[in-house]
């Protein structure tokens, strides 16, 4: 079967190398000249599946209004005229009950711990690199109500298979020597061994070559315009290459897996997808002092950053601003960032050195992805990962393969589309 995938991101790339594998004749489309160029850039580089409670919680409503106005706050709703934000807050609004929050860490644990096993999968049969760290995440609090917060979640992630230790400061230094700075700030961690970190771009482009090697087509440059629907199926893709010139690609199944844009592509077919772009940032910066700088990936909840260690480069990452498509550097966020770092680490990166970027993750109110089948019988959704596309690339793109492919996917996760019975049996087929 011919299938084109649409976006050259995480998700579009890992969604094309497993369609290869099942043996799909595969083209990829995107607006970039190189892939993985957008949000997949310069992520925060964890593979985090202890990353699960979802920003929509108990403890959020009230945060949020704190924040309000605040340039520099962790998450920012710039209120704008824009019906889609104010209807995407509301939802956020309505996942922020227990019940909710439960739900959501379920499916984000289940995805994530299954994607991990996926990746680790493919870097052990093609031998991939891309600055990987098998050294766990750590997540440390230096407020002690955030890390009595922390305690549920972790132990309903625990019950998962998703083994979230709670650990005293002392414990956290002795894992992370370049805590020892703030230890007597510290109130308390988390840790999960089995979580990893690595360069998400770097991943991205190598895996490319690989699917190229192995015959995917990636028609690069190209910006889809349209996906024009015939008879209750998609017909063809309408897309500009870089010179303007206008082309139709056709296949037997399409993949829609452009992060933000997707809802844009998908609402004239009727399709409302609960996507809204959350601006997120990025500080990348070559290691100054060795002995200051952290080894192991770091996550500070309550600034909602993390740190990874990518080769003789720090990157922090995080935050969340809601303000439509905007795509500007705003300096006071990218500025509170560093300071967290100064705070933290004191003299570790070169902050002359630095370099900011931003990018639009693509958030649902309750951060599950939406992956499986759309309405239209031959479009296939694999988008809305959030500030998770990283974690749940390879067990998103594996779980779409199989759904195109008309087989049950192996892991048991709401999917879109799907029967739920269908969605808890592995390896059986899929009812026509």
């Amino acid at each position: 079967m011919k299938v084109i995938v649409l976006g050259a991101g995480l998700l579009g790339v890992t969604s094309a190398y497993f369609l290869r594998q099942q043996g799909h004749d595969v083209t990829v489309i995107d607006r970039q000249a190189t892939p993985a160029a957008e949000t997949s850039f310069a992520n925060g580089g964890q593979i985090s599946v202890s990353h699960a409670e979802p920003w929509a919680n108990p403890s959020a409503p009230l945060k949020v209004l704190q924040w309000l106005g605040q340039e520099d706050a962790p998450l920012l709703f710039r209120i704008r005229a824009d019906m889609r934000q104010w209807l995407w807050g509301l939802q956020f609004l309505r996942e922020c009950t227990p019940a909710r929050t439960r739900h959501n860490i379920e499916q984000i644990v289940r995805l994530g711990t299954y994607s991990r096993d996926m990746l680790q999968a493919l870097r052990r049969d093609i031998g991939i690199d891309y600055d990987q760290r098998t050294q766990g995440i750590l997540h440390f609090y230096t407020s002690q109500k955030e890390f009595d917060g922390a305690e549920a979640p972790a132990a309903q992630m625990r019950a998962l298979g998703c083994d979230r230790r709670v650990i005293s400061a002392d414990e956290a230094v002795a894992l992370e020597p370049a805590l020892r700075h703030i230890r007597p700030q510290l109130a308390g961690a988390t840790y999960t061994a089995e979580d990893e970190s690595g360069d998400a771009n770097r991943f991205a482009r190598e895996l490319v070559a690989r699917c190229r090697a192995d015959g995917v087509q990636f028609l690069m440059s190209h910006t889809v315009t349209a996906l024009r629907e015939a008879g209750g199926q998609i017909d063809h893709v309408e897309a500009t290459d870089a010179e303007g010139r206008f082309q139709r690609v056709r296949g037997d199944a399409y993949v829609l897996a452009m992060g933000s844009l997707s809802p844009l592509l998908a609402a004239p077919l009727g399709i409302r997808l609960p996507i809204y772009p959350a601006k997120g940032y990025s500080v990348t910066m070559p290691v100054k002092d060795a002995s200051m700088a952290h080894q192991v990936s770091l996550t500070d909840d309550e600034y909602k950053l993390v740190f990874s260690r990518l080769g003789d480069r720090l990157r922090i990452a995080g935050t969340a601003e809601l303000n439509g498509y905007d795509r500007d550097l705003n300096r006071v966020r990218c500025e509170a960032i560093v300071r967290r770092t100064e705070e933290l680490f004191p003299g570790a990166g070169d902050t002359e050195q630095a370099q900011f970027w931003t990018g639009l993750r693509p958030a649902t109110p309750s951060n599950v992805p939406i992956i499986g089948r759309s309405k239209i019988g031959n479009l296939y959704l694999n988008t809305g990962h959030g500030t998770l596309g990283w974690t749940h690339a390879c067990g998103s793109g594996k779980s779409i393969a199989r759904i195109v492919s008309g087989l049950a996917p192996e892991v048991d996760f709401a999917f879109t589309g799907l029967p739920a019975r269908v969605a808890r049996i592995r390896g059986l087929e899929m009812p026509a």
